[in-house]
């Protein structure tokens, strides 16, 4: 049975479902050519009264946010938690994160899985000085330790607002380095994904920025796994990786640009931690266990396997870019991963009708739903509550 489909222009397009699943997981991972991180979504409680709408804190509805992780680690990729696509500062409070922190590290430690989680200083309100941004890492640091995971430095809001220039980056990001207890993420996020973090590192020159982060690296070189780069600009990323210190790795974060990135151009190559993976699981743990086979054969299918995702992760990420988080959990409910399609804060709004409709045809068109007809019937539902007549 075909599905009329709702077009950017009004107008309606015939689509015919696929009939071919996702691969079920097992087979893959832990893969040897490349660290690989999925940034993964919450799954809101829709019968909640409140849901991280301000006037009261997240719902979550953890048994089913929980599941997703084993999913994701059932394909052998890690789990990056509690990150910009766990709607940290879009719903997720810290006091929310610091409770998925602590339960999501528990359950990789139960599955064997591999996480790291986002310390960042979102539970600062209003103006900070830098002594307490400071504080708010140290907070949120010292949880994701106790915890037992690796930590990502998140980007910070409060840092970009306080500080006056790149020093004041240099300092606070070298005493944090100074007391983690086991080696970091650092994480660049651009402007296009938080527009508060415009000029982070200390200057709008990247070239400028660049300089500062590798300043702050070269200080600290052994309190450093790696750095997480997300500007969506491939030839950014390709040249800084190029500079940085032999053992830190770069962790791609560019969702337009990763099968090449992640491929690499015969010296070097990046790591992942992409918010994109949470979808593509299945297809990414086929692509990674080629990428494992070695070789240029190994290399090319890779491509082969990932290539065709890239227009399903440039429409998903496309502007405004920060609601790229709608689509993710749309097409995780249409894979079934969760009963609902309702969000942290309501996020769910934040896409239009048409969007949702090609994100379903693009991921229909990967095989990326496990039950084509469950996402069909789901679908169609969604159609028929906007008035789309089938």
């Amino acid at each position: 049975m075909t599905l009329r489909l709702p077009a950017a222009d009004g107008t309606l397009r015939t689509h015919l479902p696929s009939t071919v699943g996702a691969p079920p997981a097992g087979g893959h991972g832990p893969f040897a050519s490349r660290v690989v991180f999925a940034a993964a979504h919450v799954v809101a409680d829709p019968l909640a009264a409140e849901a991280g709408d301000g006037a009261g804190p997240a719902a979550v509805d953890w048994d089913a946010t929980l599941a997703f992780r084993r999913h994701l680690w059932a394909h052998g990729l890690g789990v990056a938690e509690a990150m910009d696509t766990a709607q940290r500062g879009m719903g997720l409070d810290w006091t929310g994160a610091a409770e998925l922190i602590r339960r999501s590290a528990a359950e990789a430690r139960a599955a064997g899985g591999r996480i790291v989680c986002g310390a960042g200083t979102d539970q600062l309100t209003g103006v900070a000085t830098l002594a307490e941004v400071r504080t708010a890492y140290e907070e949120q640091l010292a949880v994701v330790e106790e915890a037992g995971a690796g930590a990502v430095l998140m980007a910070s809001r409060a840092l970009a607002a306080a500080a006056s220039g790149p020093d004041d980056y240099r300092s606070v990001y070298g005493e944090l380095l100074r007391q983690a207890a086991r080696p970091v993420v650092l994480h660049w996020l651009g402007p296009m994904f938080d527009p508060a973090l415009e000029g982070y590192w200390g200057s709008t020159d990247l070239d400028a920025a660049t300089d500062t982060l590798l300043d702050v690296i070269a200080a600290h070189p052994e309190k450093v796994d790696g750095v997480k780069i997300s500007l969506l600009d491939a030839d950014r990323e390709v040249d800084l990786r190029r500079r940085l210190p032999a053992g830190v790795r770069c962790y791609t974060g560019d969702d337009f640009h990763y099968p090449e990135l992640i491929a690499g151009d015969g010296r070097h190559a990046s790591d992942a931690l992409l918010g994109v993976l949470d979808p593509l699981a299945p297809l990414a743990a086929r692509a990674l266990s080629r990428l494992d086979a070695g070789g240029a054969a190994g290399t090319a299918e890779f491509r082969e396997l990932l290539d065709p995702t890239v227009p399903l992760a440039r429409h998903l990420f496309g502007a405004p870019t920060r609601y790229y988080k709608t689509g993710v959990v749309f097409l995780a409910w249409l894979a079934g991963h969760q009963a609902h399609f309702t969000m942290v804060g309501g996020l769910q709004s934040a896409r239009s009708l048409p969007h949702l409709a090609r994100a379903y045809e693009l991921a229909d068109g990967l095989g990326l739903f496990p039950d084509p007809a469950l996402a069909a019937h789901r679908m169609r539902s969604l159609l028929a509550l906007h008035g789309v007549a089938q």
